[in-house]
């Protein structure tokens, strides 16, 4: 079973957002512990997931999406109603392309459901790294608030390497943790690995603790589309026994100027229960 906060880190959501949902009836946690009172969520549970927010990204309302649901949609259906809104957000405004993506992600996590994944996970030790890094405070894990935060941070800190006369450094490594503001906040770290003896004013260089045991998956193509990759990723932590502990880490690659391109690894922190 994952926590609220897991759930709501695999599903690319906000826990205020999972909390809602819960309330109205629309997406109910497995189990509530009934002492604590915590919320519990099975891995399954992010096909709904994925579908309540991709009805909502075509402009149903919630009592809508929940009406829709109980009528049990299928794939095929959901398929054709997300193509629809993707070729109106191709002619749309400049503004709506990132919206765009994020319809598409989902779309893809959904057409992934019930099929076997052709990725590999391997299971492995993760070592120390020294790196110089910038963060930011993005307003949650979403695609739509990590991307334009996360983006100018490495811009910023590839700029002051570069103008430090920093060679060498490399590759990206892009970690997260709450913001500690109780509002599903992410704190944003985006990190370049660089030698011993680095130093860049205004520029965090630290080493980075290794992580003992890591569940690790290779996502091949943008960052846009990194959902169904980590919610593989998510189904074969649970499938397999273990717990995730933290936010996964993002080490990228290959970084092409066309981030079709891409190649990044994800690291997840897990143990066994």
């Amino acid at each position: 079973m994952l926590t609220i906060g897991d759930f709501a880190r695999h599903g690319r959501v906000s826990v205020r957002m999972l909390r809602h949902y819960d309330a109205i009836g629309l997406l109910r946690p497995a189990h509530v512990d009934p002492r604590s009172g915590y919320r519990f969520y099975s891995a399954d549970q992010l096909a709904r997931l994925n579908r309540v927010i991709a009805l909502k990204d075509l402009g149903f309302t919630l009592e809508q999406v929940g009406a829709i649901l109980g009528d049990e949609i299928g794939v095929e259906e959901l398929r054709g109603m997300l193509r629809l809104r993707q070729a109106e957000l191709v002619a749309a405004l400049e503004a709506a392309r990132a919206r765009l993506a994020q319809v598409g992600a989902r779309l893809r996590a959904i057409e992934s459901e019930g099929r076997m994944s052709t990725q590999d996970v391997v299971v492995k030790k993760i070592p120390a790294v020294r790196i110089a890094e910038l963060s930011a405070v993005a307003a949650s894990f979403g695609p739509e608030d990590i991307t334009p935060v996360i983006g100018p941070l490495y811009e910023e800190l590839c700029g002051r390497l570069e103008a430090a006369g920093v060679t060498g450094f490399g590759p990206g490594l892009a970690y997260y943790e709450d913001a500690g503001r109780g509002d599903g906040s992410v704190l944003v770290h985006a990190g370049m690995t660089v030698p011993e003896g680095t130093a860049v004013e205004g520029v965090l260089v630290h080493v980075l603790p290794g992580i003992e045991e890591a569940a690790t998956i290779v996502h091949r193509g943008s960052m846009d589309d990194i959902m169904p990759t980590a919610q593989n990723l998510a189904r074969w932590i649970e499938t397999n026994g273990y717990e995730a502990r933290h936010y996964a880490r993002e080490l990228y690659l290959e970084c092409p100027e066309d981030r079709a391109g891409w190649v990044t690894e994800l690291q997840e922190p897990i143990s066994r229960p």
